[in-house]
């Protein structure tokens, strides 16, 4: 049933005969020219008083922004800190006033 199909070669010699070749037009590329060094186009940069204030208020920006994430999380800190402080004071009393009942 999957039986691989082995062909078979009638007149087994050995030798390799190689594809035949088909002659093609030579084409004679001249070399490229050496390359030229150009100066730059591109001028230098240079800062307009509208880009220098946007520069400017753009920074201003990002620094108010990355404070305002800075203190917001030093505030939860801080909060979290004291109301785990106070949690501990009251237990802490809670279990003293339980000792002097006694």
């Amino acid at each position: 049933m999957l039986r691989p199909k082995v062909p078979t070669n009638p007149t087994p010699t050995g030798l390799v005969v190689p594809p035949p070749v088909e002659p093609t037009a030579t084409v004679r590329h001249s070399p490229p020219p050496a390359p030229v060094a150009q100066p730059s186009l591109r001028p230098a940069v240079r800062l307009t008083p509208g880009t220098a204030l946007a520069l400017v208020g753009g920074g201003t920006a990002v620094v108010l922004v990355l404070g305002a994430v800075l203190v917001s999380m030093l505030l939860a800190v801080a909060i979290s800190g004291v109301s785990v402080a106070v949690c501990a004071v009251v237990l802490r009393s809670l279990l003293a006033s339980g000792r002097t009942h006694r």
